[in-house]
């Protein structure tokens, strides 16, 4: 069977599908119900069967070369699974609805028309080749390097730079290495370094202690004279999104913990303290257009549902009038300014944000058209220990337990100038946080830049405070970082990090030095923490969406990393031959020519070579 182009062909398999996600889609659920089927088509993978002389040139060239004008041959084309042509059955039904509902509405454009059928041929190349890469891995060790060497060696990748390592667990074997000892930008990978080296010195079973402290035990009517100070120590995990949406049952365990000492009343100031940390809120190298956002959320010893809030627009009840705003936090420490529009329902749908730095006044700005949706945005707000003393403070009322005073927090900089003795005060209570092994889960799976940062925070404050040093906490961790390298076999000048997260673009490593990270876990007493922690390809974490029905599901297990210039995936793989390989792959100051060869399908693309390879490091 030859076609004239690969749309052709694809319109041919589909038939009227792509005709019915079109006419659907100027009433908008056609859009939905549209993009919603080619979602299906693509999780199903439509298999493609060729001879084995056309297989071969597509393995050895690449599915990118596979143009419609080559007119290449297909000899059959495999139906999708049961499964999925009974969900895509549902889905062909429900578009059918929409476009009932829409039909009412001028539908005649043939630009639209145009894009969505490029997007079935996308969706069903992309398949195409995700499937003929994983059913055709390289059957010696030579292939499988020719392979990844033709791969960093293509054209689109000549002004862009590959650092790749892999190494066997099983025999200690380099498998393949290209710019292995250059500098690269690792992004998140530097996750990889933070939680090993909290895992080394800290252990899997320790926990973050927040502390109450006060000048005197209560008074035998409940009355704690003076103020009540909230000590943090970084605790990470006191968050709704871990109790079910409701930040009071995260601070639930604190409340008791004062109430269990008998406590009624409070006759000063609630005081937050986050003075444990000294240094900036924010990471070094870390770039002022990200502190409004989530994953530059500000770094404090007193840290409360992960320093961010949800702000959610609405429309009006009709055009003309402002959208409805709410936050997701009762706190009065926000400021909304609202300077939306409600428009007609067939207005643009274009909302802001602007938090300036250092502000707790959030600028909202834009239209939203009767009628339209939720707009729903994650910002991170300033002074989080003041966010904590006041939502402790309503904790607290709900039980029972009176405020006189008023919340204010404290940092390191006001007990420079006003010393807290600790050794004076009385702890009336505290809480610790989960153990390291579940703060680990919670950095790695999700790639949670503040809780990396907060247990660099930790690592080095205590280690400060032990020998009574003046350096910022970041700084005291990063040298602790380095000393736990050196244990770890990694060459030295290999990691250049100037925080943990990797939100700062300055942090350099070598796939030398992550390899030989990862050889050292494996051998560690936390090597089973450190492993489940890791993301699995497509079952959760960053890697959720990613390898679908391929040799890499449930299989590979890789920390990932993404800013604009730098992408990066390392961890591990079982081969098809049922070995046991490490892998760090980076790719930097790449520009993807299309959505195919982004940066993330490049990087995924090796990872299914090394996991689909058939040969053995030992033959």
């Amino acid at each position: 069977m030859k076609q004239d182009s690969f749309k052709d062909f694809v319109l041919d398999q589909l038939g009227d599908v792509p005709a019915l996600g079109c006419k659907g889609m100027f009433g908008g659920f056609g859009l939905y119900a549209g993009a919603k089927f080619f979602g299906i088509i693509f999780k199903g993978r439509l298999y493609f069967k060729t001879n084995d002389a056309t297989r071969a040139q597509y393995v050895e060239r690449g599915m990118e070369h596979f143009q419609p004008n080559e007119k290449q041959e297909l000899t059959s084309f495999h139906e999708v699974p049961p499964d999925i042509i009974e969900r895509a059955d549902k889905i062909v039904r429900w578009a059918q609805q929409a476009v009932d509902v829409a039909s009412s509405r001028v539908m005649k454009t043939k630009q639209i028309i145009r894009k969505t059928l490029s997007l079935v041929a996308t969706c069903v190349l992309l398949a195409a080749r995700v499937s003929i890469a994983a059913t055709n891995g390289a059957a010696t060790l030579p292939e499988l390097q020719a392979r990844l060497g033709n791969q960093v060696a293509e054209e689109r990748f000549s002004a862009a730079m590959w650092g790749v390592k892999v190494v066997s667990l099983d025999t200690g074997k380099t498998i393949f290495e290209h710019n292995a000892r250059k500098l690269f930008s690792p992004a998140s990978n530097c996750k990889l370094y933070t939680v090993a080296l909290a895992l080394d010195k800290l252990g899997g079973d320790y926990r973050i202690k927040t502390s109450l402290y006060a000048n005197a035990k209560p008074d035998h009517r409940g009355n704690v004279a003076g103020d009540l100070i909230v000590y943090g120590r970084g605790d990470p995990l006191l968050t709704a999104r871990l109790h079910g949406g409701d930040i009071f049952s995260a601070l639930q365990p604190l409340v008791a913990a004062l109430t269990n000492a008998g406590v009624k009343r409070i006759a000063g100031d609630l005081v937050g303290d986050e003075s444990f940390f000294r240094g900036s809120p924010f990471g070094s190298g870390w770039v002022w257009d990200d502190f409004q956002n989530y994953y530059g959320a500000e770094i404090s010893a007193l840290t409360i549902n992960d320093n961010t809030l949800q702000i959610t627009v609405l429309p009006g009840a009709r055009a003309g009038e402002r959208c409805k705003l709410a936050v997701s936090l009762p706190t009065t420490q926000l400021v909304l300014s609202n300077r939306t529009t409600t428009v007609a329902a067939n207005g643009q749908r274009a909302i802001s944000i602007l938090r300036p730095v250092g502000e707790n006044v959030v600028y909202v700005s834009g239209t939203l058209p009767e009628g339209d949706r939720v707009f729903v945005e994650e910002v991170a707000f300033s002074r989080p220990a003041l966010v904590f003393a006041e939502l402790f403070s309503e904790a607290l009322a709900r039980n029972g337990v009176k405020v006189d005073g008023k919340s204010r927090a404290v940092n390191w900089l006001d007990r420079q100038a006003s010393p807290l003795e600790l050794t004076k005060l009385v702890e009336l209570g505290s809480i610790e946080s989960q153990p390291m092994r579940d703060i680990a889960r919670e950095i790695q799976k999700p790639s949670q830049n503040l809780y990396t940062d907060l247990v660099l925070a930790h690592i080095g404050a205590v280690q400060a405070e032990a020998s009574a040093g003046n350096a910022t906490s970041e700084d005291v961790g990063i040298r602790e970082l380095e000393k736990f390298l050196k244990k770890a076999g990694v060459r030295s000048g290999d990691v250049r990090f100037e925080e943990g997260s990797g939100l700062s673009r300055n942090n350099l490593t070598t796939p030398d030095a992550t390899i030989a990270l990862l050889q050292f876990m494996n051998r560690h007493a936390e090597s089973r923490t450190y492993f489940d922690a890791l993301p699995v390809a497509g079952v959760d974490g960053t890697l959720k969406n990613r390898f679908k029905n391929t040799v890499a599901e449930g299989n590979v297990r890789a920390k990932t990393g993404t800013l604009r210039w730098a992408s990066s995936i390392s961890g591990h793989v079982t081969t098809a031959a049922g070995e046991r390989w490490i892998f760090c792959i980076m790719l930097n100051r790449y520009a993807a020519p299309d959505v195919e060869h982004s940066a993330r399908a490049e990087l995924d693309r090796m990872v299914l070579e090394l996991a689909g390879c058939k040969a053995r490091s030992n033959e």
